[in-house]
């Protein structure tokens, strides 16, 4: 039975990538991407779908109730799938503000609105919410410490892990209080296509290439578990095939590495590339590559941010036994999968860039 989803945030990084994976996976459902095109939203993101009869685009923002009423309804959206958000933790030291409008104000509007329209008539409609968050909401882990299970208590250390930890209680409150059937997934870092470059992998590859400094914060240490995004919409596709209501599900790479080391790696991998390619030097003639030198040259160390969480890691057991989920990229995989890309599609990072 074929589905209509309503994805917002989908000009976004990860939304985009859901959007494409779900229109290849399942091209008899309808699918209308919902976004307000604010920085992080671009919708070349979405070119190759726009005249598909299954796509619509809407742009709007999800704190515009009346919006988010009217599309549910008109499009008879059964199946809500919830990226839109403030996401970049440095822009939430310096404005918390909008995070706090869209990642709480914003869903608690589209919640209000899906009951509304599946709960607020004669009989429930067959519905689904799903709401997208993050490993942060569980704060930060020592060395040694067991990697985030969904039982792990929630101890956000930045407003943008706290507004998200806000969105999960607020999903939770409209299942236990008014019966909507939602589901929730936490995930470690993503990366790959589509990867706005004010992020670690997407500013550290356009950097080398552009011959820029590679900024790493304090000595580098601090962990990561990295997930890639296409093995992300994977788990996101099985629960929502076959996860159960009110359920919250952990989504992650089983991938650990220090920062310090990831930019190291793509140093070495860019450096490779070139030594490979020799076309390479001619189209970016910035990179240290390009003259035989090494893009470990350009890394910076610099002043640690404020409350920067040590190690975050994703202990995705549950979805493994209750979902058949596992990642199919490794990093190295992944990896490669995201320089293809990123060396491929200069025309689309470019733009975006300042320096």
């Amino acid at each position: 039975m074929s589905k209509t989803l309503l994805v917002t945030g989908a000009a976004g990084f990860i939304g985009a990538n859901f959007v494409h994976y779900w229109a290849r996976s399942h091209p008899q459902d309808r699918l209308i991407a919902y976004d307000a095109l604010t920085y992080a939203g671009n919708l070349a993101n979405l070119d190759s779908l726009q005249g598909q009869p299954n796509f619509s685009f809407v742009h709007a923002d999800i704190c515009d109730y009346d919006r988010v009423l009217a599309t549910l309804r008109e499009h008879a959206v059964d199946t809500v799938v919830h990226f839109a958000a403030e996401s970049h933790v440095d822009r939430s030291i310096t404005g918390p503000d909008a995070f706090i409008e869209t990642n709480v104000v914003g869903t608690h509007t589209l919640l209000k609105a899906a009951r509304e329209v599946w709960l607020g008539g004669p009989s429930p409609l067959a519905h689904r919410f799903h709401h997208v968050s993050t490993d942060e909401v569980y704060g930060s882990l020592a060395a040694t410490a067991p990697a985030f299970s969904e039982q792990h208590r929630y101890e956000p250390n930045s407003p943008y892990s706290a507004s998200k930890a806000a969105s999960d209680h607020l999903v939770r409150a409209y299942h236990h209080t008014y019966g909507l059937q939602v589901t929730t997934s936490n995930c470690s870092n993503n990366y790959g296509p589509f990867h706005f470059p004010e992020k670690l992998i997407p500013l550290c590859i356009t950097n080398i290439l552009r011959g820029l400094p590679l900024p790493v914060y304090g000595d580098g240490s601090n962990i990561r578990d990295w997930l890639y995004v296409e093995d992300h919409c994977r788990g996101i596709e099985l629960v929502l095939e076959q996860g159960a209501v009110g359920e919250t599900y952990n989504i992650g790479g089983n991938n650990e590495w220090s920062n310090l080391a990831i930019v190291e790696l793509l140093c070495d991998r860019l450096d490779a590339r070139f030594a490979a390619d020799t076309s390479l030097a001619g189209r970016f003639p910035g990179a240290p590559a390009a003259a035989g030198g090494s893009a470990r040259d350009l890394v910076t160390f610099v002043e640690d941010r404020a409350g920067h969480d040590w190690r975050y890691a994703i202990d995705a057991r549950k979805a493994a036994a209750e979902l058949g989920y596992a990642p199919v990229e490794s990093f190295e995989s992944g990896l490669e999968r995201t320089l293809d890309w990123f060396l491929g599609n200069e025309d689309w990072w470019r733009p975006l860039l300042s320096g």
